[in-house]
């Protein structure tokens, strides 16, 4: 298949374009500038050079495709709605390149979304998305959800932290304050959980989901049902060699600021159903593996 991939450039698309050129399939990345088209060319992609927010171009790109994977977003917490609301409308744009079409759109989302349908337990593929009124990241999910309903073949993947020993998405801002702040802080006990994945095994159930994956459907990309936020902090400790110290919920905003309300939930994740429908198996070293084998001088 030739695959329209955004993000191509970004964390994930650096192991998701390998992946698919391995597997046999055609990779166009879109890339907003020569060296990172350079970069996807070396790597044996296409470049096709535009900013996803150039609704024109961006349709141009999926409609010469068997299929689009959206992997692009922008991850700034202090524009999170503009960003949000901008995402529904590239998924908008994307559906409309492919209805009509057997196609496939796979839509990047996150477990974190998910409102629990069990309180206690982690959140499953079945759970609804929680909605942009609560989260204005959900935004993604109902654009998604639009595009289904227009006969558009979406599939949605929903990501957890997603790591390798060089990134760790959300834990970096972890990283990033406990530099600040001289201690590492977890809240409460820190038994409240993270799920997380290798980057490697998540790009794998990216092509499994364009190879096995049902129109509809939504898959958790989740290695680690959950990794205790007490045993990241001690990880982080032993790295910056900072202490190590619980706080009340109370000091949550003067220490994580705007990471204040995500800091104390408990996020776990199930990939069950995923694992048994696409035959997902992952095997990439774990979170802690990966913070311990990271360089910490000029993290």
């Amino acid at each position: 298949m030739r695959i329209f991939v955004t993000g191509a450039t970004g964390f994930i698309g650096s192991y998701l374009v390998p992946e698919l050129l391995a597997a046999g399939h055609s990779v166009i990345g879109l890339c907003r500038s020569d060296a990172s088209a350079d970069r996807l060319v070396r790597a044996g992609a296409e470049a096709f050079v535009g900013d996803v927010n150039d609704l024109d171009r961006l349709r141009g790109g999926a409609r010469g495709a068997d299929a689009v994977i959206h992997a692009a977003f922008d991850h700034d917490f202090t524009r999170l709605k503009q960003h949000s609301e901008a995402d529904r409308t590239v998924i908008a744009a994307l559906g409309e390149a492919l209805a009509g079409s057997a196609r496939p759109l796979i839509v990047t989302s996150g477990t974190g979304l998910v409102e629990r349908s069990a309180p206690d337990g982690p959140v499953v593929e079945t759970d609804a998305c929680a909605g942009s009124a609560t989260f204005a990241r959900a935004a993604t999910e109902e654009a998604a959800d639009a595009a289904f309903s227009r006969g558009v073949h979406v599939i949605v993947l929903r990501l957890p932290q997603v790591h390798d020993a060089r990134r760790q998405g959300r834990i970096g801002l972890h990283i990033r304050l406990a530099r600040k702040h001289g201690r590492v802080a977890y809240i409460g006990d820190g038994a409240n959980r993270l799920p997380a994945v290798h980057a490697s095994d998540a790009v794998r159930l990216f092509r499994l989901a364009l190879d096995r994956g049902s129109a509809g459907a939504r898959y958790h990309a989740v290695g680690e049902e959950g990794v205790p936020m007490r045993a990241i902090a001690e990880v982080i400790g032993e790295g910056l060699n900072l202490p190590v110290e619980s706080i009340v919920p109370g000091e949550a905003a003067g220490y994580f600021g705007a990471l204040a309300g995500l800091a104390g939930l408990d996020l776990a994740a199930s990939s069950a159903l995923t694992r048994r429908e696409l035959g997902w198996t992952p095997d990439g070293p774990d979170l802690l593996t990966d913070l311990r084998r990271m360089e910490w001088v000029g993290e």
